[in-house]
Formats: C-alpha cells, structure tokens, sequence
C-alpha cells in the first residue's frame, strides 16, 4: 500500500481516471482473490489510516483548482481539467475501520464542498448510514458497488454479503448521482447466476455494470494463459461471455463496460467506469487505451507541451 493517499500510478497508461485517493492502508474484507492479498491469505487485515489524507486531500484538490504546483501529484503536470479522482483503489473506504477514524467521512465533506468530481468503489455498508447518504447527495460523484453472486459470498468472508450489497445498491441508487456494480472479479463457473442477477442490479437502480475476469499468479488449469504477469481466461472463453452479457444488460436497459482490457471496445464506453458521459465529468482520453481502440481523439493541450511522459509512464 502506498505511503501517500493521492497516487497515480503505471495505470494512467491505460486508465481514464488514473488519479487514485485511498484513505486506508489494508482492508477486513479478506477476499481471497484480492491482488493485496497474494502473497498470504489474511496479510492485509491489519487496517491502519494513512497519514492526515484529508488535509492532503484538500490541500490537492486547491492546488488543483488553482493551478498551483503539488509535490503530491508531480506526475499530473500534464493535467488542465477537474480530471476526476477514482477512490478505494486499494482499501475499502467505507469498511468496518471507518466507524473509529471518520476519514472518509471528513472526505466526503472536502469533497461536498469543492464540488470534485470522484468515483468511488465499495463493499462496505458504512456508505449507507445516512450522515454518508446525506454527503453523497450533495457531491458530484457516481458509488460502484463491487458484487456479482452469492456464490463469491465464501471468498469475501469479511465483506456483507451479495443480499446486503444488493440492498446497498438500492438505497445509495437514491441519493448517488449514478451507482454502477463492478463484477470484477468475474469467475465462469458462475455465469449463469450472474446473468440472473442483472436484472436485479437494474431493479435496484444501477446504470451499468462493469465486467473483468480474474487474473492468477499461477496456472491452475488449461484454461488459463499468460499475459505478462499474470495468468488470465483465454480470450474464446471471455468473449462469448462478454457478447452474452451484454445483450442481457441492454435487454435490461443497463450500461454494458468492459474492464477486461483486451476486450475495452467491446463496452458502450472506452471508460471502463461508466462515468464519461456524467455531467462535470471529464476523463482522460488521451492514452493507450483510446489511442489503441482508434477514437482518434486528440491530446488536451497541456499534453502537448514537451517534456510530459509521465502520462505514459
């Protein structure tokens, strides 16, 4: 976990919303798959708060504003625009801890008052306590909710269960201007459960959901291939499940997104996230990803100055 609750990291190469803010070092959900938890089932269960990330946060975002320079974010001088910040990209900041410390609560109160435009992913249902709900309704944000079955209920021992997210997803559907559910990770053998789930996800008010496979450090079996460091489903497995998918989810009136990177153009946006189009939203357009899928759209102009690599480093 970094040391700093503002990152950007390798992703802006491939990421619309590069900009990363966590709150937490470390996560209770305990889910088995988790990429912070690799090494050894339960490493990370020892949640700490990262150091004053509010006044961080707030100092940023000014910054920001403002066009000031910010030792926290020399990687974003390529930045002119309110790109906006994804939150909870490596701790859940609405898990069980928040109920001692508040950060995210006093974040969402910078937030509020800035008007910052952010995306947030959780399991957690401290979001659904309503000083929470009252601060999400009055910022410019869209809630991804992470769940796709009970079935993976017995791989996120920590986490509420499917039932309980389900019923997350309807109440911040409510107050949130858009709520998207993440099945990230998405696992084969639980395919038909999830395609009758989506209109569950519809009925409990989400715009879209995003679909990726896991990903394995080893192969366990014939299925799998490597690609870089990984091990991942073979293509002819995913994209009939993908193609599948979405025809359901539109028969749904639901977003369809694709956060399997090999299948981006597959998904009604190239922003996996499913928030380009949201008002006082603007992402980063400008990267592998898009350059890659051929919109050809071209770079912002402080991209254009000389010396700005960081974008794609």
């Amino acid at each position: 976990m970094p040391s700093n609750c503002l990152d950007v990291g390798s992703q802006a190469m491939i990421c619309d919303l590069p900009f990363r803010y966590d709150t937490y070092n470390g996560c209770t959900h305990r889910c088995r798959y988790c990429f912070a938890n690799r090494k050894e089932f339960g490493k990370n269960l020892k949640v700490t708060p990262l150091l004053n990330p509010v006044s961080k946060l707030k100092k940023t975002i000014i910054n920001i504003i403002s066009g000031k320079p910010d030792d926290n974010i020399m990687q974003l001088k390529w930045i002119d625009w309110k790109l906006p910040i994804h939150w909870g990209g490596l701790s859940d900041p609405f898990q069980p801890i928040e109920k001692r410390y508040k950060l995210s609560l006093e974040s969402l109160k910078v937030f509020a008052e800035y008007q910052y435009p952010f995306l947030v992913s959780t399991k957690g249902n401290v979001i659904v306590e309503p000083e929470y709900l009252n601060l999400i309704k009055q910022c410019n944000c869209a809630v991804q909710i992470s769940m796709s079955c009970s079935a993976m209920d017995k791989y996120e021992p920590g986490a509420p269960s499917f039932a309980e997210r389900l019923k997350m997803l309807e109440t911040i559907s409510k107050h949130a201007k858009r709520t998207i559910v993440r099945v990230q990770p998405y696992i084969p053998n639980f395919k038909h459960e999830i395609l009758e789930n989506i209109p569950k996800f519809k009925d409990a008010g989400a715009h879209g959901v995003i679909f990726e496979a896991l990903k394995f450090v080893k192969k366990v079996n014939n299925s799998l291939e490597r690609l870089g460091g990984d091990f991942v489903y073979k293509l002819e497995i995913l994209r009939p499940d993908f193609l599948q998918f979405k025809d359901v989810c539109h028969n749904n009136d639901l977003k369809f997104y694709s956060g399997e990177n090999r299948l981006r153009s597959m998904g009604d946006d190239l922003c996996c996230c499913g928030v380009a189009d949201m008002e006082g939203f603007k992402v980063n357009n400008f990267n592998i990803n898009h350059l890659f899928n051929g919109d050809g759209l071209p770079p912002p102009p402080a991209m254009r100055k000389k010396h700005q690599e960081p974008v794609f480093q």
